[in-house]
């Protein structure tokens, strides 16, 4: 056995001569135990939070969205569909027409995203199970689902035909407009449901048949904004991308549920990123006091330093001795935190400890990653915190 690393094996479970020492060091060890199990808590948590924010979107957001490459419209034929149809790994497709438009509801205005879908739309997406009260939408029908949101500000409600529920949108052209009225589309509807994903999608859509789009929009028959596309379990997106691609000549901006929603990932990412940083300055704060137990203990072991010393142990081998023990210490400690953290969120996954509603757990996960983060975090700055630690021992202080 290395005789460095034996040394201090000994010196890291025997106990020192002065009590103050040993209890500096319980002190060190605890303060790396707690400080690399609340790390690994809280990543576990933003991982729950992010699964949780983003689960919402797989509701409404498609597996994979094609977008025309130039303009914000374009031709889908018969003949395409059949093409489209005929790549492996598309489970199903839905023509979509999407735009913003004014929805007006008495004396109200407010600024919405109309989402003009055909009768595929629901095998695409799961957007029917999260209306909360009414239904979907007929085919062919001047129907509209809203969000709670939209419903709130405007104050109607589903089937309230007491108060008139019109949509607007400017017409194109150019030149002198005749009258405020010739300036827009409109077309009057019926809220038959409201849905409930999240408070951002609550206040941005409203759905309605593609056929109502496309007249309040003056589209022409075939004319859609975007296709959306449900793939087959365990299909290849690489693959799937080139083969559309290669059929339609590179005519589509594709983009799957991750890219649709880059500016929430992006958020979640750079706020995880922050409590990491965080939580790695309260881990460097700790490992100040494992520099400050070993630099005791090296002044503690000074006549068996000497001794060692005198019996032809190298000031080198003799630095090793305590690099070793703080290193240790770092990992040991480490590895405690990360089993007890690892406990605590498996607690709140199977016990549902902490409540963020009467209803809805504080959500957690598991993740392999953070294991491996914490623990690499730990032992790169223990390591770290021991070599500086270890730098203390000279000659000068071993023969004195």
């Amino acid at each position: 056995m290395n005789f460095s690393l034996y040394i201090a094996k000994r010196y890291l479970v025997s106990k020192s001569s002065s009590n103050a020492i040993n209890i500096m060091t319980l002190i060190a060890s605890g303060g790396v135990i707690i400080a690399s199990a609340a790390l690994f808590i809280v990543l576990s948590v933003f991982a729950g939070l992010k699964d949780y924010s983003l689960q919402f979107s797989s509701f409404v957001d498609p597996d994979l969205k094609l977008l025309p490459s130039q303009g914000k419209s374009f031709t889908f034929l018969e003949e395409d569909k059949l093409k489209l149809s005929a790549i492996d790994g598309i489970a199903s497709f839905s023509e979509i027409i999407e735009e913003r438009i004014i929805i007006k509801s008495e004396n109200k205005n407010l600024l919405a995203t109309l989402k003009g879908v055909d009768a595929n739309f629901l095998k695409v997406t799961n957007i029917d199970s999260m209306i909360t009260k009414g239904d979907w939408i007929s085919p062919e029908s001047n129907d509209v689902v809203s969000g709670w949101g939209i419903s709130n500000n405007l104050s109607f409600g589903i089937l309230d035909f007491r108060k008139s529920l019109s949509l607007y949108v400017p017409k194109p052209g150019r030149g002198q407009l005749s009258s405020i009225k010739g300036a827009y589309n409109a077309v009057y509807v019926n809220n038959v449901g409201l849905f409930d994903i999240n408070e951002d999608l609550n206040a941005e859509y409203v759905f309605s048949d593609i056929t109502l789009a496309r007249q309040l929009l003056n589209y022409k028959d075939h004319q859609i904004s975007a296709i959306e596309v449900k793939l087959n379990p365990d299909t290849d997106e690489d693959n799937l991308r080139e083969a559309i691609n290669a059929s339609f000549n590179n005519q589509f901006i594709i983009k799957n549920r991750k890219q649709l929603n880059d500016a929430l990932f992006k958020m979640l990412n750079t706020e995880n990123l922050a409590i990491y940083l965080i939580f790695t300055l309260v881990i460097i704060i700790a490992l100040f006091n494992v520099i400050g137990a070993i630099i005791m203990m090296i002044l503690d072991k000074k006549k068996s330093l000497n001794t060692l010393f005198n019996l032809g142990t190298e000031p080198k081998t003799i630095k090793s001795i305590f690099f070793w023990q703080g290193s240790l210490m770092t990992i040991v400690s480490g590895i405690i935190g990360v089993v007890l953290g690892l406990l605590t969120v498996y607690l709140q996954q199977s016990f549902d400890l902490i409540m963020l509603t009467p209803e809805l757990a504080y959500p957690v996960r598991l993740n392999a990653f953070n294991i491996l983060l914490v623990l690499a975090t730990i032992f790169a700055l223990g390591i770290v915190a021991s070599r500086i630690a270890s730098q203390r021992i000279t000659k000068k202080l071993i023969q004195t």
